[in-house]
């Protein structure tokens, strides 16, 4: 069913919680951050992009960067499936 209404996943993590959002498939990084909050999608500045897979390949997070898989993407980046991302944004205006 998610193929057929073209929808996607990402993740974000935190100290105490994992979370999904489902987005549709072509978002970009700065659509995909405004799931989260829509400040986040007005004041985006970058998202640190880590798939799944590579994840799950390397074993944790310290690996994962080793390795050079855990990367810097801007606004132009098309979130995939299954990617983890950590949002950077710039505060919001009041």
């Amino acid at each position: 069913m998610r193929k057929t209404l073209q929808l996607g996943s990402f993740f974000t993590t935190g100290t105490d919680e994992v979370r999904q959002w489902t987005i549709r498939v072509g978002t970009k990084a700065p659509q995909a951050a405004g799931v989260i909050h829509t400040d986040f999608e007005k004041t985006f500045i970058q998202a640190i992009v880590c798939n799944f897979n590579a994840l799950k390949e390397l074993g944790d997070e310290a690996e994962v960067k080793a390795k050079g898989k855990m990367m810097t993407k801007g606004k132009e980046y098309v979130v995939e499936d299954g990617d983890i991302l950590l949002i950077k944004a710039g505060a919001a205006k009041g």
